[in-house]
């Protein structure tokens, strides 16, 4: 009898298994934007933020010209007041001028010059970061105390003891912050310049708001620091009596203005110097006509430097030495020659030539007729003898207010509308455009025009009331009615641009047929910037792509035609 031995069943061998519910869920757009390193999308979070603190600059200035426009008014009181010029001051130089002239640089050079990303992009996204707590700073301030000791904080007013709360220490941590994260941005674009060019992209050939930003970054590395370490030495005097700027300890208010100054007039020629590049690009592009480079570009260098070494025309009533005075003056009128040498070439090339008015072009003609009044006025304001007379009234208001909205609101709007196809992928409504652009225009003239005469009658700045008896009044309400009018336009502006972007349809990579290498790339431009970098051999790559492509067709058709038998 056999006996039958049961084995146990044998397993079928283990194999690895790979299981997958799918991909994970993407996130958000705002969460990408946060991570993001990419310098599109921090130059888009900069612009945003830039026509975002616009709404809020317009706004502040509509209610203090409010306060403004009557006698004696009550309806803001002289606390609120000054906090509002305080907080207005700060927002249209640190968070719209700057933030938008950083950003249009590191949305727009990278792509002109054929680079795929940044040198050292981490360090622009810690910028951002930094330039973003600076902001959160100072609005959050009004939780418990705004600054209020003015837009420049002049010693001994910003002391301990005259301002014994904290708002200049909000003032001087929101701007300390801004300014360190806005140079991180400039040195991370100034190391993409000068390493990440195109095959064949020399410096002869880099496009006009690419040398612009070469000298604004070059420029902003030097001022930058300075303001640093001023705004430095102005915390140790508040808080560990440092004794820099308190004339009893053996320092000197007159050494703040000189730093600060320098600072300030170097933010007012990269403004001016990006703003009339942008619009260069724009009348290239419009007319098909390329501007003197070497004249445009080196006026840019002059601008940059002369402009800058000219900080003491804000000083000619300070308590300086008469060289000091002069010196100032000269310098400024030294800046007649680039100034209008960029602006005859600017109109010339626009006289001269045929083109179609669309958005961008028309905000440009706009910056350049407001920007014209108030370099005009300026001339004016920087010789000794008028400064004696006007400086501290609103006729030096107007002309500093004529030249920034002029550059950077409506040169600002001249840049955007011109690169909104590229940045969001989608055409601008030109109808609402239009309208905007009319409401801001109007606007600014009926707001500012008036305070020539106001200034020349007397009436200070800084000041939250005046008296019937000083005739004031008319001056003021004209002034009040204007600045409602450049509010609307604003908010419909920056409306245009937000709906824009889900109304219209889909922009092509080359709306304008422009010559520059960022129309070369996608709208919007992937995250890689381009597939293909060409070999740049001209000033105009674009119109040289075009010309080979249209070579190459026809070729190709005469090669097929002669492959055809012959009947």
């Amino acid at each position: 009898m056999s006996r039958t031995t049961s084995y146990p069943q044998t397993m079928p061998p283990t194999r690895p298994e790979i299981s997958s519910d799918g991909p994970g869920s993407r996130p958000s757009r705002w969460a990408e934007l946060a991570s993001s390193a990419d310098h599109k999308d921090i130059g888009r979070l900069l612009i945003a933020t830039s026509f975002g603190s616009i709404f809020l600059a317009a706004l502040e200035l509509l209610l203090m010209r409010v306060q403004l426009a009557v006698p004696e008014n009550v309806f803001l009181k002289g606390v609120t007041f000054d906090r509002l010029l305080s907080v207005y001051g700060e927002t249209a130089i640190f968070l719209v001028a700057l933030p938008l002239i950083i950003g249009l640089l590191y949305y727009v050079v990278p792509l002109q010059i054929g680079s795929r990303t940044t040198a050292i992009p981490r360090v622009g996204q810690i910028g951002l970061w930094l330039f973003i707590f600076g902001g959160i700073l100072l609005y959050g301030s009004f939780l418990f105390t705004p600054p209020e000791a003015g837009i420049n904080p002049l010693p001994p007013f910003s002391d301990a003891t005259f301002t014994p709360n904290n708002g200049v220490d909000v003032w001087i941590g929101s701007t300390g912050l801004i300014t360190l994260g806005l140079l991180m941005i400039a040195i991370d674009l100034l190391a993409t310049l000068h390493n990440l060019r195109a095959p064949g992209m020399a410096w002869r050939r880099a496009p006009l708001f690419t040398w612009a930003g070469a000298i604004v970054t070059w420029l902003f590395v030097v001022i930058a620091p300075i303001f640093l370490a001023a705004i430095s030495m102005l915390l140790i005097d508040r808080l560990y009596d440092g004794g820099f700027f308190a004339g009893d300890a053996g320092g000197s208010p007159i050494l703040w203005q000189h730093l600060s100054y320098i600072f300030f007039t170097g933010v007012y020629m990269a403004v001016s110097i990006t703003f009339l590049a942008a619009i260069g690009e724009i009348i290239q592009t419009f007319t098909g006509r390329e501007l003197p480079r070497k004249a445009v570009v080196w006026s840019f260098v002059v601008i940059a430097i002369v402009g800058t070494l000219a900080w003491t025309q804000n000083m000619l009533t300070a308590p300086i030495g008469s060289g000091w005075k002069y010196y100032g003056m000269l310098m400024s009128l030294a800046l007649i020659v680039p100034f209008g040498l960029i602006f005859y070439n600017l109109i010339s090339t626009l006289g001269s030539s045929d083109f179609h008015m669309r958005a961008p072009l028309r905000f440009a003609l706009g910056a350049l007729s407001l920007a014209s009044i108030g370099l005009a006025a300026e001339i004016a304001q920087s010789t000794i003898a008028v400064a004696t007379q006007l400086s501290e009234t609103y006729d030096a208001w107007a002309a500093t207010h004529f030249t920034l909205i002029g550059f950077v609101l409506f040169g600002g709007f001249a840049a955007v509308t011109y690169w909104y196809p590229k940045m969001t992928g989608h055409d601008l409504n030109e109808d609402r455009a239009a309208k905007s652009f009319g409401l801001m225009f109007v606007g600014t003239l009926i707001a500012l025009l008036p305070l020539f005469a106001a200034g020349v009658s007397g009436q200070v700045t800084d000041s939250y009331r005046y008296f019937s008896y000083e005739d004031l009044g008319v001056y003021n309400a004209i002034s009040a009615v204007g600045t409602l009018l450049l509010f609307v336009g604003v908010v419909l502006a920056v409306g245009n641009l937000v709906k824009s972007r889900s109304e219209e349809p889909a922009a092509t990579p080359d709306p304008y047929r422009g010559d520059s290498l960022e129309w070369l790339a996608l709208s919007p431009p992937p995250a890689h910037n381009f597939d293909v970098l060409p070999d740049v051999r001209s000033t105009r790559p674009m119109r040289d792509i075009r010309e080979a492509v249209i070579r190459r067709d026809v070729e190709d058709a005469e090669a097929e035609s002669a492959a055809q038998p012959v009947a």
